[in-house]
């Protein structure tokens, strides 16, 4: 159960990282509530997940998940260039993440 709660922990990292993006500097009101929803979600959930995870681990997945995916939504979403190199470097993390993933 742990590693569901770290998984959804960053999806809502992705979403407040992206949510940022939006909220104009945190004039726009809904974007802001919004992305801080998202973060205090994130947080509880890594919380959660801290309770049987050790937190090295959780945090680098947690982090790892949160990078790929908020620089995969930049390319997608923002028009971030999606460079050889950039993409190689996301495939980095990945291993990385399924590394600690099978080590814990």
């Amino acid at each position: 159960m742990s590693w569901i709660f770290l998984f959804f922990a960053g999806l809502f990292e992705i979403g407040w990282a992206i949510g940022l993006k939006y909220t104009d500097g945190f004039t726009r009101l809904v974007p802001t509530v919004l992305t801080v929803a998202s973060m205090i979600v994130s947080v509880t959930l890594l919380g959660l997940a801290l309770k049987a995870l050790p937190v090295g681990t959780a945090y680098a997945v947690w982090t790892g998940i949160g990078t790929v995916g908020t620089a995969l939504l930049g390319i997608w979403l923002l028009g971030e260039p999606a460079t050889a190199i950039r993409l190689a470097c996301i495939a980095l993390i990945v291993c990385g993440i399924m590394g600690l993933k099978f080590a814990a």
